[in-house]
C-alpha cells in the first residue's frame, strides 16, 4: 500500500480516535512548556510514566525501570495491517538520525492486543525494527487500565474475521507520547506529524540534564 494511502489512514483513525483530547491538550497544555518545541505538549496533564507490564523478553518491568531514558510510548499490535508498522518504521528513521544520542532513548510499543501478543510474539515484532524498542504486554485488565491512564482509545473490530490480519482487527489511537528521564509527560505527536518535527523535541528531551 502506498504511504500516501497510509497516512490518509493514520490520520482518519487520528481524528476519529483522539480529535477532543487533542484540542483539549492545546487549549490548556502550550503555555506550561518552556522548551521551543515543535510537538503538543501535554506537560501536567498526564501522569507520570507508570505500569506493571511483561517486556519482550518475558521480564516484568514498570516505568520506574526507564528512568534516565527518553521515552515514546506508543500502543498498537503485531497484526496491525499499516498503522503500526508504519509508525515504527518512522520512529526507527528518528532514532538511526540521532546517532550515539539514541542510546538515550526507549521505544515502548505497548500491545492492546494481550490475547495475541505474547513476549515471543513481541520479541519477533519489535526486534524487526529497532534495537531500542521495547514490547510490552500483559493481562487485559492492565492493558486496558494502562490505556486509560494514558486516555488511549482501543477496541476490537466487530466486522467479519480478516484471515490476513490473524482473524480480527483492533481499533486504536495513534498517538505517541514522549516522556522526559524522569519519567515527566511532555509531549504528543500525532501520526502525521513531520519526522523532522519529532527529532528535533527528541533532540531536546535528551539534552536536557536528567532531574
Amino acid at each position: 500500500m502506498p504511504v500516501t494511502v497510509l497516512q490518509s489512514r493514520v490520520a482518519r483513525a487520528w481524528r476519529a480516535l483522539c480529535g477532543a483530547f487533542l484540542a483539549s491538550l492545546l487549549v490548556a497544555g502550550c503555555a506550561r512548556e518552556t522548551l521551543p518545541v515543535r510537538l503538543f505538549p501535554i506537560t501536567g496533564h498526564m501522569p507520570r510514566l507508570q505500569f506493571e507490564m511483561v517486556d519482550h523478553t518475558g521480564r516484568e518491568v514498570g516505568g520506574e525501570d526507564f528512568r534516565g531514558k527518553v521515552v515514546l510510548l506508543y500502543f498498537g499490535y503485531t497484526h496491525c495491517p499499516d498503522v503500526c508498522p508504519l509508525t515504527l518504521a518512522q520512529l526507527h528513521g528518528i532514532m538511526r538520525e540521532l546517532g550515539a544520542d539514541a542510546e538515550a532513548a526507549r521505544i515502548l510499543f505497548v500491545s492492546v492486543d494481550p490475547a495475541r501478543d505474547d513476549p515471543d510474539t513481541m520479541r519477533a515484532y519489535v526486534e524487526a525494527f529497532d534495537p531500542r524498542a521495547v514490547g510490552l504486554t500483559g493481562s487485559a485488565r492492565a492493558t486496558e487500565a494502562l490505556a486509560k491512564r494514558y486516555r488511549t482509545a482501543f477496541s476490537r473490530d466487530p466486522g467479519p474475521a480478516r484471515p490476513e490480519a490473524g482473524g480480527y482487527e483492533v481499533s486504536h489511537s495513534a498517538s505517541i507520547f514522549l516522556f522526559d528521564r524522569a519519567g515527566r509527560p511532555r509531549l504528543i505527536a500525532v501520526p502525521t506529524a513531520p519526522r523532522e518535527d519529532i527529532l528535533h523535541d527528541l533532540r531536546l528531551l535528551i539534552g536536557e540534564e536528567p532531574a
